[in-house]
């Protein structure tokens, strides 16, 4: 591919940068007030603006294009006539440029493109570059790196700009006749000024533009990044700069080993430019073709990839991922042996690169992968639940990251031992964390489990920011958010004076770490982000480069024998690294979860489904497994377990139903909820154990499953009426999550207890509990729960006797807003019946009159509780039923309610399996 090489460094003014500009006068030209000529339309116009667009983000690749290139792609995206005009203009205003006055005048009158500071005050229409967008930072570089050449620089760009002319003068036939034939004369002119004799004339500018000339008129080597090598069998043939294009074809056409299948990008007429491809760009080829072996391997041939993976391999060695490719392309083709040396090779190149935003050590000290390593190992150990193990290799990363000034490592490190301590169960770190990063262990103060994930969450998130990690902070966005949802902050200090504080989570707090970490997203507005690395790549780029957008303005005609699959280059969009959209969905899944502790259903959901829609394909399995979770327990909820079993068979088929999956556990809990409301006892016993199996043994670990567990079987044993024994397993319950700091789960275990005491007759027993829960609920926010205790409180108090049934019935209208707003076919039901019961218990209330009040209620609870299959609540549904038509002497009615009555209760007592659809399911 021709090109010219360009040395990294600082930005430095090209010819190819000085062509730019001059289509940017085309594309905005100073105090014009319409749409310029040749545009005929404002889509016309914005054509060109995303095809400059596309070509500033490639300015910065270590090879700029030849004119003959830049007018070859003018020529692709546009009509003949246009194409002709602006290169016209293209090549006209770089001939007049004969010397270094004519180029500060040049960088003078493009000043005027740009929009002043209060750009608003412009006329509607006027065409203006934003001095703050993309195309006005590029031009304001340009002048500036311009303004910053001494005269002997200016000389040298006048001499680069001749030659670069000159070869499209050469080889442009279409142009011969034009008035642009002396611009060969203007070399002489042109190597005047380089040859003057200046002070303070540096000898390795003339080295400089030796080695110019020797690129432009001698032969480079072809390594440059462009589907057409990666396609050929040629391997280090160099190749003649004016002629690689033309080669480089011949060659894909003879290669038998090509796979169209695999093809980067459609090809294109022989003779045209071959374009430059970015990073980001074979990052997304390498995604498509990873997905396209994944869901069919037979789809791509073993040899052709192969082919050109390894050219890649040697064109871009710093692309790991391709070891990858190849391990699943001999994967796919039963080729074990290579598959196997392929991802040991995979992952000797990348262990310690990928996944991390290196930023290097203070004063340049490389002292190898040592703390990389440790945290690795840390993070297996977590990974296969052995948390003390984890936490000891990660303190020793944190040692040694301190000891090399690896402050990149160490922010990771603190992040994963933040994860570690708020994922696991560890009542207390003494002897196993160290004190090097605790401000506070060397005051002498013990904190506990809660306080130092609070510290380590902060100094990991301070850490990330003043490093720039933006993917960690984001991450640490999200901890502490979720560290903010289920812990309430106390004071560090137990000492001095202290400021009043309110001992409840902030959902503000919540809401506000959730944004911050969105934030991300626009910090990948540019491919040129200092954050790429090759670990992180999106298809989106590839997928949308090779689809047009909109109009096509400059497009072919139809008979000019152009492919129809010309790239559009030119519109090309924000390229997404996966991992920043993973980070994104993640904070969609906690949002539900949010929502979902604080009651708001709707919300919950809706932030659910855009996880699923949106971040399906770039979200990790177990966050798009979570997704789907939600919004199955939504349904099993609000339209009963048939939905909600029918959507499971969906989702068992879409993910792989392994040990602890949030399928499976998702299975598990609503074949239980199932059981237990269809009387099934003995199959709601037998799942709780299989839900309890699923937990590690070891101590502190998956304490989800396990409180999970615990919870279920304590109310089997509740249906059950063995009380003692399931007061005794939920008291065990609410040990072990307030050992652990589970404060959230504490609520709910609370007002187990206080069912388990109403349930037992012992109301003044189960009050206390009752009154526990609401408090854990309003300190936590969870308006949900508390509407659900305050109906378990409004039946304690009914249970006392008749006189408190106006306080019940005032508990119940106070939490009617939220049940009825956000709750479930159950909660609605089980308030529709403690209603009627305060009703029908006050001695105030006339049942003659209102008693129409009292059956809609119970008619609406009945109904709900018959999608559930909930025997025990329907039943009693009825049973009040019974009850007012009997007071009211409809005695027919009252037959149909008791007979509905008896119904329910025996299929309570006399559950049969074979008779349930839904049974054969387990």
């Amino acid at each position: 591919m021709a090109g010219i090489l360009k040395q990294p460094g600082p930005f430095a003014i090209t010819p190819h940068k000085v062509s730019l500009c001059i289509l940017f006068k085309i594309y905005a030209p100073p105090s014009q007030t319409s749409v310029p000529f040749p545009f005929t339309s404002v889509s016309q116009h914005n054509r060109l603006g995303l095809f400059l667009l596309a070509l500033t983000k490639s300015c910065d690749d270590i090879v700029e294009p030849k004119l003959d290139e830049l007018i070859n792609q003018l020529r692709l995206i546009s009509q003949d006539w246009e194409a002709s005009w602006l290169i016209d203009q293209l090549i006209g205003r770089l001939s007049s440029i004969s010397s270094p006055d004519d180029l500060f005048n040049f960088f003078t009158d493009i000043r005027g493109i740009l929009g002043a500071p209060d750009s608003g005050a412009v006329e509607d229409d006027q065409v203006i570059l934003d001095a703050n967008s993309n195309l006005g930072l590029f031009l304001r570089r340009c002048i500036l790196a311009f303004n910053l050449l001494p005269f002997e620089g200016a000389c040298h760009l006048l001499t680069n700009i001749g030659i670069y002319s000159k070869e499209e003068i050469s080889s442009c036939h279409p142009y011969e006749d034009t008035g642009l034939d002396d611009s060969s004369s203007n070399l002489e002119s042109y190597s005047e000024y380089e040859n003057m004799d200046l002070e303070n004339f540096v000898y390795e500018k003339v080295s400089e533009e030796i080695e110019a000339r020797k690129e432009a008129s001698e032969r480079v080597p072809f390594h440059l990044h462009t589907p057409n090598a990666l396609l050929s069998l040629v391997d280090d043939i160099d190749v003649l700069a004016d002629s690689v294009s033309k080669q480089s074809g011949k060659v894909r056409g003879t290669s038998s080993y090509e796979d169209p299948q695999s093809s980067m990008v459609q090809d294109v007429d022989p003779s045209s430019a071959v374009f430059l491809r970015t990073n980001w760009q074979i990052q997304g080829y390498l995604q498509e073709q990873a997905d396209i072996i994944e869901k069919n391997g037979s789809a791509i041939s073993l040899n052709g990839f192969e082919v050109i993976l390894r050219q890649l391999q040697k064109l871009a060695p710093e692309l790991h991922r391709v070891h990858f490719l190849s391990y699943l392309n001999s994967l796919s083709h039963d080729d074990y042996i290579a598959a196997l040396e392929n991802l040991h090779c995979y992952f000797d190149y990348s262990a310690g690169n990928e996944g991390f935003d290196f930023v290097p050590p203070a004063g340049g000290n490389s002292f190898g992968r040592y703390e990389i390593a440790l945290l690795c190992l840390g993070m297996m150990h977590f990974h296969f639940g052995h948390p003390k193990l984890a936490l000891e290799v990660l303190t020793e990363a944190v040692r040694i990251s301190q000891q090399h000034s690896n402050d990149t490592c160490l922010a990771y490190t603190l992040a994963a031992i933040s994860n570690l301590l708020f994922e696991n169960g560890i009542s207390s770190t003494a002897g196993i964390l160290g004190s090097s990063y605790s401000p506070f262990t060397s005051m002498g103060i013990s904190l506990s489990v809660q306080q130092q994930l609070f510290v380590l969450l902060r100094g990991s998130l301070k850490r990330a920011e003043n490093l720039k990690l933006k993917r960690l902070l984001a991450s640490n966005h999200l901890a502490m958010a979720k560290f903010d949802l289920t812990h309430v902050q106390r004071p560090m200090l137990s000492f001095g004076p202290k400021s009043s504080m309110k001992l409840s989570t902030c959902p503000v707090n919540v809401s506000k770490e959730l944004r911050l970490s969105s934030h991300l997203i626009s910090d990948f507005s540019s491919e040129s982000s200092a954050m790429t690395i090759d670990g992180a790549f999106s298809t989106t780029w590839l997928r949308d480069l090779q689809k047009p957008t909109g109009s096509l303005v400059f497009c072919q005609d139809s008979g000019s024998g152009s492919s129809s699959n010309v790239p559009q280059f030119c519109a090309q969009p924000t390229s997404i690294p996966g991992s920043v959209l993973q980070v994104l969905g993640s904070s969609y899944i906690l949002r539900a979860t949010a929502w979902e502790l604080y009651g708001s259903t709707p919300m919950s959901r809706i932030n659910a489904i855009v996880h699923a829609t949106c971040f399906a394909d770039a979200s990790s399995s177990s966050d798009e497994a979570l997704a789907y979770v939600k919004l199955i327990q939504h349904l099993a909820v609000f339209k009963g377990y048939k939905e909600a079993f029918s959507a499971l068979k969906i989702a068992e088929e879409k993910f792989l139903s392994i040990s602890k999956s949030q399928i499976l556990l998702l299975k598990l809990q609503l074949l239980h909820e199932h059981a237990l409301h269809g009387g099934r006892l003995k199959l709601a016993q037998k799942l709780c154990d299989e839900l309890g199996v699923l937990a590690s043994p070891v101590t502190g670990v998956d304490m989800e499953i396990k409180t999970e567990a615990s919870l279920r079987h304590a109310r089997t044993l509740l249906a059950a009426k063995q009380f003692r024994e399931a007061a005794s397993v939920a008291h065990s319950l609410f040990c072990m999550c307030y050992k652990y700091n589970l404060q959230v789960e504490n609520a709910s275990v609370l007002l187990l207890l206080a069912e388990i005491h109403k349930k037992s007759g012992n109301a003044v027993l189960g009050l206390p509990y009752a009154l526990a829960s609401l408090s854990f609920c309003i300190s936590f926010n969870l308006d949900l729960l508390k509407a659900s205790a305050t109906l378990t409180l409004a039946e304690l108090w009914l249970s006392l006797g008749s006189n408190h049934a106006t306080r019940a019935l005032n508990l119940v209208h106070g939490a009617f807003p939220m049940i009825l707003g956000h709750g479930g076919l159950e909660l609605r039901s089980r308030a529709y019946i403690v209603e009627a019961k305060c009703y029908l218990f006050d001695t105030n209330f006339n049942v003659f009159e209102d008693y129409n009040l009292l059956i809609d209620s119970l008619k609406q609870a009945s109904e709900e509780l018959q999608l559930l299959e909930f025997h025990e609540l329907a039943a009693e549904a009825f049973y009040l039923m019974a009850m007012v038509y009997d007071k009211v002497g409809q005695l027919e009615e009252r037959e149909e309610a008791a007979i509905s009555f008896q119904k329910h209760i025996l299929a309570l007592n006399n559950p049969q399996d074979h008779d349930d659809p839904l049974v054969s399911i387990y």
